[in-house]
């Protein structure tokens, strides 16, 4: 599927997992409530002053994002086989800390608008109360994002080839 096919996954899906590596070369992925800009490129995240993400990041700024918006297991509807409709996107980017005072609070309006729309009169407050003491982390891509579908139309047939109905 095209990118921006790839980007409405990743703004539906209710979480994105971002894989970073530690300091020690481990592992270590973790489902984060992110939220994109409007061209896609850059994607948010807040969190703690201090932690695994953060001590990764110091190290080795390369991660990687993976969404599902879509996940059912299903039974073919053409020959009985077990499978599982879904839609995903993967991204490549380089996260770093967001020090500009002015974009930690529009990335966390777009955090907020995206996960709690009907709270905006709270905004500002809130921002007041706890910006000093929140981290925002912003990750730009560093290629348009890709994405898979497994989907079958109303007579059965596996839609291949970005084909869209």
């Amino acid at each position: 599927m095209d990118s921006a096919w790839a980007v409405e996954v990743m703004r539906k899906a209710p979480y994105i997992t971002v894989s970073f590596t530690r300091p020690d070369g481990s592992a270590y992925g973790v489902p984060l409530s992110l939220a994109g800009g409007a061209e896609g490129r850059a994607w948010y995240f807040h969190c703690a002053p201090v932690g695994d993400k953060l001590d990764a990041i110091a190290s080795c700024p390369a991660v990687c994002l993976t969404a599902v918006s879509r996940c059912m297991p299903t039974v073919g509807p053409r020959d009985g086989s077990f499978t599982l409709q879904y839609s995903s996107a993967i991204a490549f980017g380089k996260a770093e800390r967001v020090s500009d005072e002015s974009e930690k609070t529009e990335a966390l309006r777009l955090i907020c608008r995206r996960f709690l729309p009907g709270h905006m009169d709270a905004f500002d407050e809130a921002v007041r109360r706890s910006l000093d003491r929140t981290v925002v982390v912003r990750i730009t891509l560093l290629a348009p994002p890709t994405g898979k579908r497994k989907q079958y139309d109303a007579s059965g047939e596996e839609m291949k080839f970005g084909r869209m109905e």
